[in-house]
């Protein structure tokens, strides 16, 4: 019935041009739009799907992880784009049992996050 490798996530936000310009433009994310909606290109064959939403509500979880190999370095070159980080510490960093995260949010208030994996 379905096929593996195919299956894809998406969120809403309350305006695609503005999605669209902090995801293409702040994040650097390579991304296709198409028909109102966005299309994420995070690797070949896996994507997220953006969609604006009237009435549109931020989740209360975070909706797109992002691995990264130093959080305190995409800390710093992401609120260099002016992204803002949720204040968890001095730094804005998480750091629990080895594990270094940090949270922020697009401009629909949607939480996403960096993650520090090797």
């Amino acid at each position: 019935m379905f096929e593996y490798g195919k299956a894809f996530s998406g969120f809403a936000v309350n305006d695609v041009n503005s999605a669209r310009r902090f995801y293409g433009t702040t994040l650097q994310l390579p991304l296709t739009q198409d028909r109102g909606r966005l299309r994420l290109e995070l690797a070949p064959q896996n994507h997220v799907l953006v969609y604006e939403k009237a009435g549109h509500a931020p989740a209360a979880y975070t909706v797109l992880n992002f691995p990264v190999q130093d959080v305190a370095a995409a800390v710093q070159e992401l609120s260099g784009r002016g992204v803002v980080f949720e204040l968890l510490g001095g730094d804005g960093i998480f750091r629990r049992a080895g594990t270094a995260m940090a949270w922020f949010r697009d401009p629909s208030g949607n939480i996403l996050s960096i993650l520090e994996q090797e």
